[in-house]
């Protein structure tokens, strides 16, 4: 059963002003370059506020923006209508809403919230960011030179979308202010100048890893609609790197950004990584449970919280390779029969290639010319062949099974064919099934036989030999650790240097 989930809706409230003596204090406040901004206090009440904001596009047309500020008299927005607000302490952020987020050059959007105040003060804000450009009311640069000319800062008008703010070679559909994503392992890479940066999420289902420079710097648990902020940096270049852990095939996550602190910048993003590879597979190639030290997860956190395909073996062979990557996993389904037989109407090649997998508005993920892998790393079959059939199945024999799986795999490797060209290595990886069958293990040699024999000499086969290799399985279900995980990237990656790549 193919399974719908929900939309991910942002939360819109309406209202009106409370009703107060006005207070006609505008500000035309330090307006971002390319963008003006004007704040404007339209009402006041003992303990609260009304406040409109117009925000005018000097710059390019834009497709989503978001707005940034800092209060600096404990002002907290309590209700906002024509955008989605987060704010985390003094900082704030508010998102353009699904109907508004285009604005042509020379076009003005405007917005309006309450909020409360805690003392007499309300001090209007004095500088405002559109899209982690600071505002200045003109469409001149307004950044200090880069200290090299490696490091440009981005264009003096406000970026267009998150795309233009970070790199990513993962499966991703530009949708609101940001980007939506599902599969395990989706990354963004950007980069910022001075002493902070927020990471704009809209996630209530995956969890994430934050690092700056290399070093991790947080863990996001089902972040939700929020900025996250990294402060106290030295007030210098730095990377930032966002990578979502979990799968969530039916539920969408959400990445809206990257917005400088006050006084900083977005600087451009990184060029794309020339080498690139694609790893395909099932739980073990997801990461699934890899976090745990004990394979009964019940009482540890549950299969999800130990879950990181960011540690993955892909993600750490990529890393070491210094590769762009994707994985592209699913725990549980196979090539032709997913874990025991469940749902036998669908397996792995029914989704891949869909941009959002199972999600309800799912569609064909259109491959840019951008992503072009020299290597693409296999893992399915352990779901195929690990238990036994069982009655009223498709297949009467573990043979029947096995001539299907060779088929399919074979027609999957046409495709990889047909979409990366010739000179791409493929790589098919099995680990040891022979206490349920050595059918797994012989399907495998006999597709890559075929393949060899037909001319194709760049596909290949990798044999995870558990007592050589020294695997634990102590992760969840008896999947590999962060241990096994480390032993088969280095096999992998010393298999890969015995491939003629050229990247």
């Amino acid at each position: 059963m193919r399974l719908r989930s929900r939309p991910t809706v942002a939360l819109l409230t309406t209202g009106a002003i409370v009703a107060g003596a006005v207070l006609s204090t505008a500000l035309a406040a330090h307006a971002a370059a390319g963008c003006t901004v004007t704040y404007k206090v339209t009402s006041q009440w003992p303990g609260g506020f009304g406040a409109s904001v117009d925000v005018t596009n000097l710059g390019d047309p834009l497709t989503g923006w978001r707005l940034t500020w800092s209060f600096t008299a404990g002002q907290t927005i309590n209700q906002l209508w024509n955008g989605t607000v987060t704010q985390s302490g003094a900082s704030v952020t508010v998102a353009n809403a699904a109907w508004n987020g285009s604005i042509d050059t020379g076009a003005t959007t405007s917005f309006g919230f309450n909020a409360s105040n805690s003392g007499a003060s309300n001090t209007v804000p004095a500088a405002f960011f559109l899209n982690g450009a600071a505002c200045t009311g003109s469409t001149a640069p307004t950044t200090s030179t880069p200290a090299t000319p490696t490091t440009p800062a981005t264009s003096s008008g406000p970026a267009a979308g998150v795309l233009d703010q970070v790199s990513t070679p993962s499966r991703v559909r530009p949708a609101n202010a940001g980007v939506q994503f599902t599969w395990p392992g989706t990354y963004f890479e950007g980069r910022f100048r001075g002493t902070g940066v927020g990471l704009v999420l809209n996630d209530a289902n995956n969890d994430y890893v934050v690092e700056v420079d290399g070093a991790i710097v947080g863990t996001l648990v089902t972040p939700g609609q929020t900025t996250y902020w990294v402060k106290g940096l030295a007030d210098r270049d730095h990377t930032v790197r966002l990578a979502k852990r979990t799968e969530s095939p039916w539920a969408v996550g959400e990445f809206d950004g990257l917005v400088a602190a006050n006084g900083g910048v977005i600087l451009a993003k990184p060029a794309a990584r020339s080498r690139q590879i694609e790893f395909i597979g099932d739980s073990w190639t997801a990461g699934y449970g890899d976090m745990s030290t004990t394979r009964d997860c019940g009482s540890n956190g549950g299969v999800t919280r130990n879950t990181n395909a960011d540690v993955s073996f892909g993600a750490l062979t990529a890393k070491g390779l210094n590769a762009g990557y994707q994985i592209n996993a699913w725990s549980g389904l196979g090539m032709v029969r997913n874990y025991n037989g469940t749902n036998p109407d669908d397996n792995f090649r029914t989704y891949y290639d869909t941009d959002l997998q199972a999600l309800y508005n799912s569609a064909t993920w259109q491959v840019p010319s951008t992503w072009r892998p020299r290597a693409v790393v296999i893992g399915l079959g352990i779901n195929d062949f690990s238990t036994a059939l069982n009655s009223g199945e498709k297949w009467a024999t573990i043979d029947e099974l096995a001539a299907d799986y060779r088929t399919a795999y074979l027609a999957f490797i046409d495709k990889l064919r047909a979409r990366y060209g010739s000179d791409t290595f493929i790589v098919l990886t099995y680990p040891d099934l022979s206490y349920q069958t050595t059918a797994f293990a012989t399907s495998i040699q006999q597709i890559v036989k075929t393949r060899n024999d037909a001319g194709d000499s760049r596909v290949s086969a990798v044999y995870y030999d558990d007592t050589a290799l020294g695997l634990d399985h102590l992760g969840c279900d008896w999947h590999p650790s962060q241990h096994d995980h480390r032993i088969i990237a280095g096999a992998l990656t010393q298999y890969l240097s015995t491939l003629p790549l050229t990247w």
